[in-house]
């Protein structure tokens, strides 16, 4: 097994791992970059918390991506599209739903690896009826060094192509206007999606979006969340220290 693909299952394992509640039975998928236009997904299909090497496929980026600038493509034609972008012809499975998510993150260069998943206390806020404001803000240090200083909001939007098309718009958007690149997505009524350079990076962001998520749903029982000042989030994000920590916590060398 190459190191790539033992650390996409080891991560995968890790994300799946029934007692953290992140992905049950079939739910979330991961991904791990080959190379500049390859990578493994998840099979559709296959369970996390038991996956070997055999639950993933290899799939172009390209080829994936190129549907995202067909305004007349439909689920038909992202089927197709699957199993055009399967780098092994013999492939009969097919890539995750979102393999088109993984692929356009896939597509930065600073992101090797990807983890989709459904926390439960994650999902209790992006499917409450105050889950905008819920995840508009930060409540603690430690949650902006391993969450930065804002996230990816998404709306609701029907999963598979137009939700790829939404997160592209949102997430170019987001790196145009804060000039860095995120650690999380937060997608209404659906999941999270954590991504960075290494699986450490991808799991550590994932635990502390849980442990924050608990925190932000029990503050509600004592009034609501009281959110750091912009300019507290600020100093913490900015600070050198703190960036050492978050590269030490993400098992990065820079």
């Amino acid at each position: 097994m190459s190191n790539i693909m033992q650390q996409l299952v080891d991560m995968s394992r890790y994300l799946g791992d029934p007692s953290k509640g992140y992905a049950m039975l079939g739910e979330g998928n991961t991904s791990a970059r080959i190379d500049d236009d390859s990578f493994y997904v998840k099979a559709s299909g296959t369970t996390l918390s038991t996956i070997d090497e055999s639950g993933f496929v290899a799939v172009s980026i390209s080829k994936v991506t190129a549907i995202l600038n067909d305004p007349s493509a439909g689920d038909e034609d992202v089927s197709r599209v699957f199993k055009e972008a399967l780098l092994d012809p013999e492939e009969t499975r097919r890539p995750s739903v979102e393999a088109m998510l993984h692929a356009i993150l896939l597509r930065v260069p600073e992101y090797n690896f990807i983890g989709h998943t459904h926390p439960v206390y994650t999902n209790a806020i992006l499917c409450s009826k105050r889950a905008e404001e819920a995840a508009s803000g930060r409540i603690f240090p430690d949650q902006v060094v391993s969450m930065k200083h804002k996230s990816v909001w998404i709306p609701y939007v029907d999963p598979g192509l137009v939700l790829a098309r939404e997160v592209k718009t949102r997430f170019e958007q987001y790196v145009e206007e804060e000039g860095v690149l995120p650690s999380a997505i937060l997608m209404q009524n659906h999941g999270l999606i954590t991504m960075g350079g290494s699986p450490k990076a991808v799991t550590s962001c994932t635990d502390m979006a849980e442990k924050s998520s608990q925190i932000i749903v029990g503050t509600y029982a004592l009034g609501g969340p009281r959110f750091m000042e912009p300019h507290d989030v600020d100093r913490i994000f900015t600070r050198p220290d703190e960036h050492y920590r978050l590269n030490s916590i993400a098992d990065r060398k820079s």
